[in-house]
């Protein structure tokens, strides 16, 4: 089991740079989590590709129904203590410690290619292998 921050998503199901490296986690690693922040975030991705116009409504809402379908049952509230501490003891954002947070519950890893995340919770977030 690893936290996945919704990058990771976002490459897994929109193609680019690192869709391959998101594929290769997924077979490797099949049971993958994340805060329920993780929807918002999706589909604020979702909504900047469709103002671009380089997806339409309906692909945003298929590709937001595949990647909740990935993480069903795998969803987690997070301890808001928890969250507002790891504020405390870095300059990442709340979004972003939600993520660290879950993973440090869970006693798993956080894949991730936030170069922020990497650096201020090198014990918890690893980086998405290229």
């Amino acid at each position: 089991m690893i936290v996945v921050d919704t990058n990771v998503l976002a490459y897994l199901y929109l193609p680019g740079e690192f869709t391959a490296a998101a594929e290769a986690l997924l077979e490797h690693d099949a049971n993958w989590t994340a805060p329920i922040l993780w929807r918002s975030e999706f589909r604020n991705i979702l909504a900047g590709y469709m103002r671009r116009k380089t997806l339409t409504l309906d692909q945003a809402y298929m590709l937001q129904s595949e990647a909740e379908g990935l993480l069903s049952g795998s969803e987690y509230e997070v301890n808001s203590h928890k969250v507002l501490e790891l504020v405390r003891d870095s300059d990442c954002s709340a979004y972003d410690c939600e993520f660290i947070a879950l993973a440090q519950t869970l006693e798993t890893k956080l894949v991730t290619m936030d170069a922020k995340l990497l650096k201020a919770f090198s014990k918890v977030a690893v980086q998405l292998a290229s």
